[in-house]
């Protein structure tokens, strides 16, 4: 756009020349006009612009793109470049990347801020243990877990750290903890929309210890003898294989996700393995791999499974990430293919 109006500045200087410079020189039978040659310039350039703007289609507003949420970033990131020991900024650096699924570098900003803080700042601890369970629900069995721990000793009413805290002692079936925390948690006002998950939450925790209360014991011990058996009918066998055309784009040292959902009801997965990219590979899922226990397959069930190469490093789908899906009878079917062989548009 700038070397057409250079272009354009040029021309009309060229027609002023032609037209005004022979009214401003003295002929030989003819008195010079100095004032119908400023004129004629005038009318050339002035009204050339006022045309153009007029009726011309550009824009010349520029489009305020400086406040997309990726050039915000870019900008709080060149200031922490200049600003290195800014606590608060990597704080919202990280929260950033954790809108934006950009979990690894989410990661590496929490843990900045970690270390800024001596391990002393709860957001920073929250927000390191969020972005890992984000990226793959079991380290909330490790690492993310004992985060959320810490963080809870630091500030024993912080929501975030109370829910994942809950979150983790219902996968290590802890129902007790879980159920205290998540009273905690509504004790502390959450917004509307939250009352009611918790207080669903509340409810399953209570129905299942009241089931466990008035079990006797010999129903104990028959459940604990059958409970391998019904393990072992309630998993999903899959050999995973990449397909020859995604070969040569699903070769990189990334992480694999296998994922059951229920087709029927949205909400997180039933169950969740991250494993390395090689192929073919064999994968069995159990209920035990399930987040929440209320969110676990059985014998008889009918589900969907994914098999996504994550390029970005994220459970959740990105462009371009190779992935395959099959329907599976849960305890019918037994050892099956899962074909990766299409990208996530």
């Amino acid at each position: 756009m700038s070397v057409f109006i250079l272009l354009a500045v040029v021309l009309a200087i060229a027609a002023v020349l032609l037209i005004a410079v022979p009214l401003a020189k003295a002929g030989a039978d003819t008195k010079p006009a100095p004032r119908a040659a400023l004129g004629a310039a005038l009318v050339i350039v002035l009204g050339s612009a006022g045309c153009y703007v007029t009726w011309s289609n550009w824009n010349w507003s520029p489009a305020p793109d400086g406040n997309l949420p990726q050039n915000m970033v870019a900008r709080l990131s060149r200031q922490l470049e200049r600003n290195p020991d800014d606590l608060q900024g990597w704080l919202m650096l990280g929260r950033s990347y954790v809108v934006l699924q950009q979990l690894p570098l989410a990661v590496r900003a929490f843990e900045r801020a970690d270390r800024l803080a001596d391990g002393r700042n709860v957001d920073a601890l929250v927000g390191l243990a969020e972005a890992l369970a984000l990226g793959d629900p079991a380290e909330l069995d490790g690492r993310a877990g004992q985060l959320i721990e810490r963080a809870i000793v630091l500030d024993p009413n912080s929501g975030k750290a109370l829910f994942y805290g809950a979150a983790a002692a219902l996968r290590h079936g802890a129902l007790p903890l879980a159920r205290e925390r998540f009273k905690h948690l509504l004790a502390l006002d959450p917004p509307a929309k939250v009352r009611p998950i918790l207080e669903q939450e509340i409810a399953s925790i209570d129905h299942e210890l009241a089931d466990q209360a008035q079990a006797p014991t010999a129903a104990s011990a028959a459940a604990a003898t059958a409970a391998p058996i019904a393990a072992d009918s309630a998993s999903v066998r899959l050999n995973v294989v990449l397909a020859p055309a995604i070969g040569a784009s699903g070769a990189d040292a990334v992480p694999l996700f296998v994922i059951v959902r229920d087709p029927h009801r949205p909400g997180p997965p039933l169950a969740v393995k991250r494993l390395e990219s090689r192929f073919p590979q064999r994968v069995e899922l159990t209920p035990a791999d399930s987040m929440l226990p209320e969110r676990r397959f059985a014998a008889g069930d009918t589900v969907q499974v994914i098999a996504r190469i994550a390029r970005s490093g994220q459970a959740m789908g990105a462009t371009g990430d190779p992935f395959g899906e099959i329907t599976y009878l849960v305890g019918h079917d037994g050892l099956t293919n899962l074909v990766i062989d299409r990208l996530t548009p």
